[in-house]
This record gives C-alpha cells, sequence and structure tokens, in this order.
C-alpha cells in the first residue's frame, strides 16, 4: 500500500497523515461534514463498578481530523445512570443543540457522580436525524471504555469526545496546535 494512498483531505500546517494499515481507517478520510453511520462493534462503557452501556447497535459519528465518536442507544444504555443537567447545551454546526447529561456510577466507596460526562442531540438537524436520543460520552472520563474488547484512549483536547484505538490513524486534531483544523 506504501506510495500509493493518499488521504482525502491533507492535514494542515504541514503535517503528515500517518498511513493507514491493514484493517485500519485514516481520519483524513472521513467526511466533512460529519457522516453518521451504523457500528456493531461490541461497545461497552464503565464508571467505577458500573456497566453504564453495554451495545453492538452503536452509531459512529465520523469527521475529517477526529477519531470517530460512538453513540449509543438509549435502551443499551443502564437505567438510571444519566442524569440530564438543567440548561447546560452547546451547539454544533452540523448536528445542532446538544444537551448534557451527568453520568453516575457506583464503586466500592458508594456513588460517582460525573458532571456533564454525556450528551445528546434531542432533535438534531437535518441529516442527523440518526442520533435523535443517542447518548454519547467522553471516554476519558469513564473509567473504563472498550470497543471490541480494545480499551479506548480518549481525544485530546476537553471538548472532543473522539475515541482512539488501533483501527484509527491521526493525527488526531485536538492536540497542542491543533484547534484551527
Amino acid at each position: 500500500m506504501s506510495g500509493a494512498w493518499r488521504p482525502r483531505t491533507a492535514p494542515p500546517g504541514g503535517r503528515r497523515a500517518v498511513e493507514p494499515g491493514p484493517g485500519q481507517e485514516s481520519v483524513w478520510d472521513y467526511p466533512r461534514p460529519p457522516r453518521v453511520e451504523p457500528s456493531t462493534a461490541h461497545v461497552v462503557v464503565v464508571l467505577g463498578e458500573t456497566v453504564v452501556a453495554d451495545t453492538r447497535r452503536s452509531l459512529r459519528v465520523l469527521e475529517t481530523s477526529h477519531p470517530p465518536t460512538y453513540y449509543l442507544p438509549p435502551e443499551d444504555v443502564a437505567t438510571g445512570v444519566l442524569r440530564e443537567v438543567p440548561g447546560a447545551s452547546s451547539w454544533c454546526e452540523f448536528k445542532g443543540r446538544a444537551r448534557y447529561w451527568d453520568v453516575v456510577g457506583r464503586d466500592a466507596s458508594g456513588r460517582e457522580v460525573r458532571a456533564q460526562r454525556a450528551w445528546t442531540y434531542p432533535e438534531p438537524s437535518p441529516g442527523y436525524e440518526a442520533l435523535a436520543g443517542y447518548v454519547a460520552l467522553y471516554p476519558g472520563r469513564m473509567t473504563r471504555c472498550t470497543v471490541d474488547g480494545e480499551v479506548v484512549e480518549a481525544q485530546e483536547g476537553d471538548f472532543y469526545g473522539g475515541w482512539r484505538t488501533s483501527r484509527v490513524v491521526g493525527p488526531f486534531k485536538g492536540a497542542d496546535g491543533t484547534r484551527g483544523w
């Protein structure tokens, strides 16, 4: 494959996209605006000792320069682990208004609460209707997130919710000096 592959979009600032190996994807082949696609990967989210979600029916949002963000069907999220944060919202130019949720889990010492660790799009913008009601979580703010058994690394940056696995290569937006990408 070496020499034949070229990214759909080149990283800015003279950086080079990492060439994907067998079974890998490059975030520089992802589209902008982002695409939503179904995934049958086994996604598990744990906070403390609580399994927050366990699904093989997630949606992945793929956007240039970002690792995928997994959106989980509400019926595969444990009952009682989400608590809406009144008035907390943000705006995505593509997906619309997001609402934020606390995620509550239990560990050996009792209750553990993580503020604004999840978000939903109750009424997504046209083209993103599939996300309605699905739940996304910041993987770096959970105890553990896995995709097909592989522990996820969080996308860098305090705002981004991408899930880095060995199946995705960058460089990724979120690190210092990448905010304008």
